[in-house]
């Protein structure tokens, strides 16, 4: 059995791929800080695959602390990398915050890998790295643009250490898998998003105005040169996602790797517009949105959504759930969380 590091994995990608990951005959160690998670998610990937995963409360960007975690595991076979901060806006206002917390973690795990020789690396990119791309859909060999904030440079910049270690540390592989807009919660409703403050994200912001959580949502921007104005997504549930980091994983076990480092696109290959995802959620849910239209967002991309062609050939990656799957079971997480009264208690209650 394969012991598997993940970081940031009481967060919402990271405790879906270990649930996947625990199914697929994976053991897995979690280390995240719970600056913006809940240790308490670890309990539903509990109750869903009937095994404890320890969790390790340390800072990746303390090297010492993060050394001490590989001295204590030395069989780790593999690192899949989630732990950083990952809202668009607030990189904008504080930057220096984002190239400190994502690069310096990155740099302390990468040099750990190599010091302990750990020959897998599984990297949590972002489809922020094309910036605004001249054509769509976007493939892993569309040129990257500027990225449109400090949040997708230090994607850029992540992919782009990753590249350069692995040509100096022959015995580490690398996958980075560029994500689309992963939503929804697990089929279970035992896990899923909780983001801190006010959301970032479309898909909590709905759900959240909703509930009666938020008093209104604002759509930035119909100004767009789109079909209605709105910016367009690629949406993908979040199960579909943790799934990719399994077949990314198994796929350098197999030794199928061409390349030390090499990248995937994960997303449907579908663009919805954000006016779209909202008619979608009102009709699985039944309830009408509270929304208005506000001006456009720094940092926001116009348009973007991905070809899929490589992953789905080369993992043998498939998606499962399709748009009213994702508003679906985000919704029920929401209500699931209204009820949970332990989920609303300390900075899970508060809104900036």
């Amino acid at each position: 059995m394969e012991k598997i590091l993940v970081t940031g994995g009481c967060g919402y990608i990271g405790s879906h791929t270990i649930v996947d990951l625990l199914a697929n005959g994976f053991e897995v160690v979690c280390v995240d800080n719970n600056v913006r998670s809940s240790p308490r998610i670890l309990e539903g990937v509990e109750k869903i695959s009937g095994k404890k995963v320890k969790n390790y409360k340390v800072d990746l960007c303390n090297y010492d602390d993060t050394y001490a975690i590989f001295q204590e595991n030395e069989n780790i076979a593999g690192i899949i990398h989630f732990a950083a901060y990952k809202a668009v806006g607030e990189s904008v206002e504080q930057p220096l915050m984002y190239f400190e917390n994502n690069l310096l973690s990155l740099i302390n795990l990468l040099k750990c890998a190599q010091e302990f020789e750990v020959p897998h690396f599984v990297f949590s990119s972002s489809c922020t790295v094309y910036g605004n791309p001249d054509e769509i859909p976007v493939t892993e060999q569309t040129p990257p643009k500027p990225a449109e904030s400090p949040y997708g440079y230090t994607k850029q910049m992540g992919e782009q250490i990753i590249n350069e270690f692995c040509k100096s540390a022959p015995k580490t592989r690398s996958i980075l898998l560029r994500y689309f807009n992963p939503v929804g919660a697990h089929p279970s409703i035992l896990i899923g998003e909780m983001p801190i403050g006010r959301p970032a994200n479309l898909v909590p912001a709905i759900t959240q105005t909703a509930i009666g959580k938020l008093p209104q949502m604002t759509v930035f921007g119909d100004d767009y040169p789109t079909r209605d104005g709105s910016c367009i997504r690629d949406f993908i549930h979040v199960s579909d996602i943790a799934h990719a980091h399994t077949l990314a994983l198994q796929y350098m076990i197999d030794k199928k790797n061409t390349k030390p480092a090499e990248v995937f696109n994960l997303g449907t290959g579908n663009g919805v517009t954000v006016l779209e995802a909202i008619k979608a959620f009102e009709k699985v849910s039944g309830v009408a949105l509270n929304y208005q239209i506000g001006p456009r967002r720094p940092g926001d991309v116009i348009a973007i959504y991905a070809n899929n062609d490589l992953a789905r050939k080369q993992l043998g990656w498939t998606t499962e759930y399709d748009l009213e799957d994702m508003m679906s079971t985000a919704w029920k997480w929401e209500q699931k969380l209204k009820t949970d009264e332990k989920f609303y208690n300390g900075k899970f209650s508060k809104f900036n």
